[in-house]
């Protein structure tokens, strides 16, 4: 497909060349396939997805939609529209491009559903609000193209479900609909393919593979003296991290939370002699503070960004000369992503530094740069679509316009995500949108369709479409209390139940500022800037787990002494002491080591699962050894091993690994847990069996927390076979405990246990038993002086040769 005369002027203008992606993008276009683009970061992956939208306007200009985008980022959405009008400006094109997200105004959105631009950007929950007013048919009926942008973000996830739900009523509303996805970071191309565009219908789609780039610098940065046994802040560097920023024009510093976001903002401060201009940008600050932020890093008026994920894609600042990333990167995927912030060129190699926390962590580290060296991206593990979220988009059609049952079960099953729904699922589900089920159906407040003949239906009051518009969104964050100064000016958000553990007087780390308590209300903070010494706030998210692949390449690093010669000294002997005093576990091999110390013995295990799955593994193991009579004191987790202490010895460690844990004691404990609760608080949210706002008021998180609750215990004692108890299990299970990793690691154990009975501690177990006693204080909290004495107590011991070794 030749490009038009303004298209090759303006490439040749800038001395670029259309590249074959590109050109097979074009082709794609012109053929009308859907298509999925695997580009790495600064190939042009945004233009290439829109570069046939753009020719078909430049060539047929329309006043209607054309191209709807959609990011998992309202602030990538705005930094698109940004980099779109400016080269239409330049070509002098007649194609108008809009954004649509939360931070519009009513006024426009308003005007965008009877007005459209011709391309409107946008977020699968915006998009999913769009398609509940009764004018999305018209809104709708001609747009040709939808490109999703960074589709690795929410594909295998609830926003995934959610869009692609909304793509299946898109074909329905216009049958020749085309889609786009773009990545850089998928492992299986042709698993997304599958997602993007099912078959069902005969359809195809063209995988484009992206020109090959200039291979990333990428180094690990390491102490001057040894790595440390354990911390996962990286906040020893902080001067040599400081160093880095004073040599580049800009850097951009990702951590892995918010809270290490804080505090290394805070450390960095304190050595920033030359005064350097750094901000700091994660999702709990104030909208106008992280747009500041972006608009500085924009203009170039700033030398560091402290981030977390909130930046993780797509935002194109070409003028960064270094990325560095703070503790271990968790995935080879996810650290591409992040060091493609860095030039956001293809032909000039990104410069990333790694800042690990503790000796497992440079593993990991290493691991990853081998990983990113052999191209191998970390693949992404699809599971069925969630009920709730299909009983949130069942109601949004139905504020649209009434419905017929049978002809929306076969539109819904067209989308990936919810194939697997049969006519009788379907029917509980529309029982639960409809009075929401048997045990609550006879409360008016939970009646939401009314029939409209035979198998149709519709919304039961006019007011109902209103407030469903209120409420609906995928992403329930937990309760939040507000951070304000007396005049009233916004700081941002911290979680509640961090606000409850504070009183007036109290000191803590925010927004990059020392802030102190003045007083609680409600759900504010009131705050005054202080310079008194601060504590970080703590997020209850799920951390981070180590990526299944890289977790592999650390275990064969394990199990061959060849590769050690590449560590650091330090590293190199702690591995060779450990292969001495005990063993290290082959690749599949599970290793388990019992010992006495401090007048306790200790079961430490070294599965590599990540935090979230030892987290439940932990408590599992602990039940189990209740009922074994061994008199379990305590455990604690880390991404790499768990530890479990005791009065009585364990001496068949294998009766604690056998897959019926999974069916026995996991369910006892989910049940008695606070595990349920939360999921269920969840999935009522994104289901509307409970509103968080009204016109005016919004339920503060407590509020909300008792209602479900409620709810929750009505349900399991009349219905417990209800939806969304079925869904609420189905959340546990594969997202708060990891779950699918543990029944992985189970399976495993059964036959790859090595069991090693020692005398004392041996060197693998030293940066997981520091932990003890420290497990549930902020990382950030954490004295690294005192750390490092108890970790060198440990090592006295562990790493000691006796004369008969």
């Amino acid at each position: 497909m030749p490009l038009p005369a303004p298209f090759t002027d303006w490439f040749a203008a800038r001395g670029w060349r259309l590249r074959r992606h590109q050109a097979d993008m074009l082709g794609a276009g012109e053929r009308g396939e859907h298509a999925l683009l695997v580009a790495a970061t600064g190939a042009g992956k945004t233009l290439s997805g829109f570069l046939p939208s753009l020719v078909d306007l430049a060539q047929h200009p329309s006043d209607r939609l054309h191209t709807l985008y959609v990011s998992p980022l309202k602030a990538l959405a705005a930094d698109v529209e940004r980099n779109l009008l400016g080269p239409i400006a330049e070509m002098e094109l007649d194609i108008s491009v809009e954004s649509r997200s939360g931070d519009t105004s009513s006024d426009k959105k308003a005007r965008q559903r009877s007005r459209p631009p011709n391309i409107l950007l946008t977020t699968p929950e915006s998009l999913s609000l769009l398609l509940s007013y009764p004018d999305s048919f018209t809104m709708f009926a001609h747009v040709k193209t939808l490109v999703i942008d960074e589709i690795h973000a929410f594909a295998p996830g609830k926003r995934g479900d959610l869009l692609s739900l909304a793509m299946a009523r898109l074909q329905a509303i216009a049958p020749g609909l085309r889609r786009v996805g773009l990545s850089a970071t998928i492992a299986d191309p042709v698993q997304y393919a599958g997602w993007l565009a099912p078959d069902s219908r005969g359809e195809t789609v063209t995988i484009v593979e992206g020109e090959a780039g200039a291979e990333p610098d990428i180094e690990i940065l390491l102490p001057e003296g040894a790595v440390p046994w354990a911390g996962h802040s990286g906040r020893w560097a902080v001067h040599q991290v400081m160093e880095v920023i004073a040599k580049n024009r800009t850097t951009i510093i990702f951590c892995n939370t918010r809270g290490l976001a804080e505090l290394i903002f805070q450390e960095l401060w304190k050595v920033n002699d030359l005064s350097l201009p750094i901000a700091i940008h994660h999702g709990s600050l104030d909208r106008e503070a992280r747009q500041r932020a972006e608009a500085a890093m924009a203009e170039g008026r700033l030398r560091a960004l402290v981030a977390t994920a909130s930046l993780d894609l797509g935002l194109d600042w070409g003028d960064v000369d270094c990325v560095i990333q703070m503790g271990a990167p968790k995935g080879s995927s996810r650290l591409l992503q992040r060091i493609g912030r860095a030039n956001h060129r293809l032909d000039e190699p990104s410069r990333a530094l790694i800042v690990p926390g503790n000796r497992f962590e440079y593993l990991e580290a290493q691991a990853a740069l081998d990983a990113v060296e052999a191209g191998e991206r970390d693949a992404d593990r699809f599971r069925p679509g969630a009920l709730d979220v299909l009983a949130q988009h069942v109601m949004a059609l139905a504020c649209a316009a009434p419905f017929d049952e049978a002809e929306l079960l076969a539109e819904i099953r067209t989308a990936a995500s919810y194939r697997w729904i049969d006519a009788d699922i379907f029917a509980r589900l529309l029982g639960f949108v409809r009075d929401g089920g048997y045990a609550l159906k006879s409360y008016d407040r939970f009646r939401r369709l009314a029939p409209d003949g035979p198998g149709k239906w519709r919304i039961a009051h006019p007011r109902l479409a209103a407030q469903h518009r209120l409420n609906a969104g995928i992403i329930v964050e937990a309760p939040m209390a507000d951070v304000r100064f007396k005049n009233g000016r916004r700081l941002g958000k911290v979680e509640e139940y961090f606000a409850s553990t504070l009183t007036p007087g109290d000191t803590f780390a925010f927004a990059g500022l020392s802030l102190e308590v003045e007083a609680i209300r409600d759900t504010d903070l009131i705050v005054r800037a202080t310079t008194r010494p601060a504590r970080i706030p703590s997020y209850m998210g799920a951390r981070l787990a180590i990526s299944t692949r890289l977790a592999d390449r650390v275990r064969s690093f394990l199990a061959e002494p060849a590769s050690w010669q590449r560590f650091p000294e330090d590293v190199r002997f702690w591995l060779e002491m450990q292969a001495l005093r005990s063993a290290l576990p082959r690749p599949g091999e599970l290793l388990v080591e019992t010992f006495p110390h401090e007048g306790n013995h200790y079961l430490v295990c070294y599965p590599f699962e990540g935090w979230n799955a030892h987290q439940s593994l932990g408590m599992l193991i602990t039940k189990r050894m209740e009922r074994a009579g061994l008199q379990p004191l305590g455990f604690v987790a880390s991404d790499y091993a768990i530890a479990v202490w005791s009065l009585r010895p364990v001496t068949h460690p294998q009766n604690l690994f056998d897959a019926e844990i999974l069916s026995e004691e996991f369910v006892e404990w989910v049940e008695r847990s606070h595990l349920l609760k939360r999921a269920f608080r969840e999935v009522a949210v994104i289901g509307g069996l409970i509103e968080r706002q009204h016109p005016g008021k919004r339920k503060t998180g407590k509020q909300v927390t008792f209602s479900t609750d409620l709810i929750f215990d009505v349900l399991q004692k009349y219905e417990p076979d209800h939806l969304l108890l079925e869904a609420a299990w189905a959340d546990a299970r594969e997202r708060l405990t990891d779950v699918a990793r543990l029944g992985d690691l189970l399976d495993r154990a059964a036959g790859t246990m090595l069991h090693k009975t020692l005398d004392r501690i041996s060197p693998l177990a030293i940066p997981v038993l520091v932990l003890i006693g420290r497990e549930n204080v902020a990382a950030s909290d954490l004295d690294d002086m005192l750390l490092g004495e108890l970790a060198d107590a440990l090592a006295e011991e562990a790493m000691r040769v006796d004369p008969q070794e």
